[in-house]
């Protein structure tokens, strides 16, 4: 358990872990129905609904299938990954398959979070590509900064990481690899074919109507998620979300209390972080926000940081945790 639990926190968690509710996972399970057949109910009454307001609603599922599928390589709702790995293989968000998120995620909390190598995640670059940047490339990422760039780009720039994985994979990949990739885009092919013949809703509507735009809503759970901080737990947000962000995103707004433990699942997140708010905000050094509006009205147009690491210059300046993990980095 987290070393900066003190033993009467760590009473306290484990009796809430032992509860009938955490220990099975029910909100998981039911959490898992519940997705599922609201992304295939509106699939199948697209005609009826109408393409518009259908393409709105699998916005909102494929989204809250993305959450979902968080939670499952986090070892959610059963400790078996390759349980987990069939409830969340599906390709509803038809970009990524569940095996690479899943690697890149968790390499991401093994990683000095914001790192410009090491983190997966990170938005930054080191200093010196971002001055040997040429000028309509600074802008692009500049703008990627702000929400409304990120909203719009960062699906762009994700789907092409992807697509470059995926080509390097085929190519020279391993045999594991080669199979995620093909099984992947077999489904794909197969769940687009589906949606247009059974559900009236053209293969293209779905790509631009609903798998960028679902990218483009999660986009905004990771806004400003980290920051270039000088220790661990300050990197990662609180943002005091309203019920439906919550809901949409699984309590993920908690970001420092699922980094700190990334063993609770989604229903506890809210529950453990109001038991210490105080501890947590003092920790993650007031890196607080109240909801998703606030990045809204601050930086809709303007950017939240700066594209250049301020702590990591170049591919030879790396930092590493002090003993302690919620020390500041030092140099190593």
């Amino acid at each position: 358990m987290a070393t900066y639990l003190d033993d009467r926190q760590r009473a306290e968690l484990a009796h809430a872990a032992r509860h009938w509710v955490w220990r099975t996972e029910l909100p998981t399970w039911l959490l898992i129905a519940v997705v599922y057949s609201a992304w295939f109910g509106v699939a199948t009454h697209a005609r009826q609904l109408g393409l518009p307001l259908a393409c709105v609603l699998l916005t909102l599922c494929t989204t809250w299938y993305l959450s979902l599928q968080h939670e499952l390589l986090h070892g959610h709702p059963t400790r078996l990954p390759w349980l987990n790995a069939l409830l969340g293989a599906a390709p509803l968000g038809i970009w990524l398959p569940y095996g690479l998120y899943r690697r890149l995620h968790l390499q991401h909390h093994e990683a000095e979070l914001t790192h410009p190598d090491t983190d997966p995640e990170s938005y930054f670059l080191y200093a010196v590509d971002w001055h040997a940047a040429s000028p309509a490339t600074r802008k692009l990422y500049a703008v990627r900064n702000t929400l409304a760039g990120r909203m719009l780009l960062q699906p762009a720039f994700s789907i092409l990481a992807v697509a470059a994985d995926a080509f390097a994979t085929l190519r020279a990949g391993d045999g594991r690899d080669r199979c995620m990739w093909i099984a992947h885009g077999l489904a794909v092919v197969a769940l687009l074919t589906w949606l247009q013949t059974s559900c009236g809703m053209p293969a293209w509507l779905v790509l631009v109507g609903v798998a960028y735009p679902a990218l483009s809503l999660a986009a905004i759970r990771s806004f400003q998620e980290h920051r270039a901080g000088g220790a661990h737990a300050t990197s990662s947000v609180i943002n005091e979300a309203g019920l439906a962000w919550r809901l949409l995103f699984l309590n993920n707004n908690y970001h420092l209390v699922h980094h700190d433990l990334p063993c609770v699942p989604w229903f506890a997140l809210a529950w453990v972080y109001r038991r210490r708010a105080g501890d947590y905000l003092a920790r993650n050094g007031g890196f607080h926000v109240r909801g998703y509006w606030e990045w809204l009205s601050r930086y809709a147009l303007r950017a939240a940081a700066p594209v250049a690491h301020p702590l990591f210059h170049g591919p030879t300046d790396r930092y590493t945790y002090a003993a302690h993990p919620d020390g500041d980095y030092g140099k190593a």
